[in-house]
């Protein structure tokens, strides 16, 4: 009688402990039925993929028994701040005294159940050779530095009882590992889009990601969850730019300019004044560090906009377009108060021409970003195709820019000192 009072016991909890998230998840957070090797979780940001990888993580721990699994981030740290101590993370979720605890030493989660998950890196393959496991959560896969050896690896090793699975999740992008992902046998897809987690954030940040990426081209893929793939008219891959991305402005610049890309006119349905900060590394690498570009402003504040972007970024010269307006744009700039160096440039070729030698600038791996510049990226990416609208302003600045910087004055458009 005994004995099954206790086994009744242990049901009911094991019934409680798989549904105390379910009841609170949403239809796509909960992994999908059937016969998988691979759940592919891609969403936008704050979309609920963090918990949804957790949870499905937990479960398989303290529920389903699994007993070895694998947590692999793009590097250590990210798995150790968002997989293991986030908001969302493996020790933040579920009955507090279910919990793992997390041994820095050994780089591993132990449940008091004696189940074990070992931490990895992407950017360390090898590290995976060897162990072996029965489940697997892979964060962020879309920004795995070796993202295919490292994959490859991690299935090499998930060999253990009679269903072994892994659930990836990730922001979208087109880079090999996800395409290929897409196309294999036995992964399953599921899309969440930033709004259909609304409930659970906070509304400074929705209205905060929708003023930044709203109705732009990226922000298909970090609001929507959408995979954006490259246009192949276009001179800008979105696959490339995020490959060259820099998280913070580089200490090795040697040369830092504002590139301006005056309007012939001004108000609401004038061009906007395009305006790119950018530099150059010891290394010859350009680092494009900001996008100033304003729209519908009278020249002296766009001038004002300008000169105050400058001297945030200690910009001894600026570069102007004096295709519009002439050498009237400098007195405006000496009018708003700049006092460097000011250097006139003439468009003897049209925007095209001028692009493709900066466009092959990027396809040699010789421009970075320093994060995302949505507006100008769209524009990047629209550039010379069916996509794009109105007048590239920004692309133009950045073109300016980078061929001052980059490229030798004889082979680019013709530069003007004044």
């Amino acid at each position: 009688m005994e004995m099954a009072q206790a086994d009744a016991l242990d049901e009911t909890r094991w019934f409680e402990r798989l549904q105390a998230w379910r009841y609170q998840a949403r239809p796509a957070q909960i992994a999908p039925p059937g016969h998988w090797r691979c759940w592919l979780y891609m969403g936008g940001r704050g979309a609920g993929k963090t918990r949804a990888g957790a949870e499905w993580l937990r479960e398989q721990m303290m529920v389903y028994g699994k007993e070895r699994a694998a947590l692999v981030a793009p590097t250590l740290l990210d798995a150790r701040e968002v997989m293991i101590e986030g908001v969302s993370g493996l020790r933040a979720i579920g009955p507090e005294h279910e919990r793992p605890v997390y041994v820095s030493t050994r780089r591993r989660l132990e449940w008091p159940n004696g189940a074990v998950a070992q931490v990895f890196s992407a950017e360390d393959p090898d590290s995976l050779r060897g162990p072996q496991f029965d489940v697997a959560w892979c964060d962020e896969i879309a920004a795995w530095s070796h993202g295919a050896d490292a994959w490859d690896m991690l299935m090499l090793g998930l060999r253990l009882g009679d269903d072994p699975r892994v659930v990836a999740t990730t922001t979208p992008r087109p880079v090999p590992l996800v395409r290929r992902l897409l196309d294999e046998d036995g992964v399953v897809l599921t899309r969440s889009a930033t709004q259909d987690n609304a409930a659970n954030l906070s509304g400074v940040f929705i209205s905060t990601v929708e003023r930044l990426y709203g109705g732009q081209l990226i922000g298909r893929r970090e609001l929507e969850g959408m995979m954006i793939e490259d246009v192949s008219t276009s001179m800008w891959t979105l696959s490339k730019l995020d490959e060259m991305r820099l998280n913070r402005p580089p200490d090795d610049l040697v040369r830092v300019i504002l590139a301006l890309d005056p309007p012939a006119g001004m108000g609401e349905g004038a061009d906007a004044c395009g305006v790119v900060v950018a530099g150059v590394r010891a290394n010859s690498e350009g680092v494009v560090l900001d996008d100033g570009t304003t729209q519908g402003l009278a020249p002296i504040d766009w001038a004002g906009s300008a000169v105050a972007l400058a001297r945030q970024w200690g910009v001894a010269e600026i570069v102007v377009e004096t295709n519009q307006g002439g050498s009237m744009i400098r007195q405006i700039l000496v009018m708003a108060g700049w006092k460097g160096a000011v250097r006139e440039v003439h468009a003897r070729w049209n925007k095209a021409v001028r692009a493709a030698p900066i466009s092959a600038l990027y396809g040699d791996n010789r421009v970075r970003h320093v994060g995302v510049f949505r507006e100008l990226e769209d524009e990047m990416l629209a550039f010379g195709t069916s996509a794009q609208q109105g007048s590239p302003d920004r692309v133009d600045a950045l073109v300016w820019a980078l061929t001052v910087l980059l490229l030798d004055e004889r082979e680019g458009p013709r530069v003007r000192w004044i």
